[in-house]
């Protein structure tokens, strides 16, 4: 049993070679409403672990509003998704969406099932620059592809993490919200600003 524990934990720390980690308090129209963590593992083979959990509590006169909670796992290699696993709870409504690259199509389960005619999907993986130049990008919340218009919009400096930065901007137009990020000059994700019919969301690296 001890050896094969140790034989794991070899085989273990050969494949990983080091993770990143955002983690974001979230508020909505100024309010704190909660946090997103991100936890991104390299592996080797050009493969990618994303782990991603958000909890928010939106509250009034301390009565409960709403409560999210939604959980994501996503394999990534060489940049596209090859699996994911998504659970979201919206107060009593829980979604489950399940997907896989089934060559030539990703193919998704959920509400509406369907598969993408792509050998490289991508979802909103904020972390990676790569989706401005997407056209389409899954949602792992609903499992809905959505069509993306993703433009430059400038040089901009933003407080994070008390102090100054400078970054780029970035805008996603969907037709079911609009986003702004911002990346640091060294292509590092820093902050993010979603409008949606609820109200703004704000995500400010801790």
């Amino acid at each position: 049993m001890i050896l094969r524990v140790f034989v794991f934990f070899i085989l273990f720390s050969s494949s990983v070679l080091n993770a990143q980690t955002w983690n974001f308090d979230v508020s909505m129209d100024g309010k704190y409403i909660g946090a997103h963590q991100f936890i991104l593992t390299n592996q080797e083979n050009n493969r990618q672990v994303l782990k991603s959990e958000a909890k928010f509590n939106v509250k009034f006169l301390s009565i409960n509003l709403f409560e999210y909670h939604h959980v994501s796992d996503e394999l990534w290699e060489n940049d596209c998704l090859k699996t994911v696993e998504a659970k979201t709870k919206e107060n009593n409504k829980i979604t489950v969406i399940k997907g896989y690259q089934d060559k030539p199509a990703f193919k998704v389960s959920g509400l509406k099932p369907l598969e993408i005619d792509s050998e490289c999907t991508m979802t909103f993986a904020y972390w990676n620059p790569k989706i401005l130049q997407q056209k389409k990008l899954l949602n792992p919340q609903t499992g809905e592809y959505l069509s993306a218009n993703i433009s430059y919009v400038g040089k901009d400096t933003i407080f994070v993490k008390g102090e100054n930065v400078k970054a780029d901007q970035y805008k996603i137009d969907t037709s079911k919200f609009k986003i702004n990020i911002w990346y640091g000059l060294d292509g590092q994700w820093l902050a993010l600003r979603s409008f949606t019919p609820d109200g703004r969301i704000d995500y400010a690296l801790k």
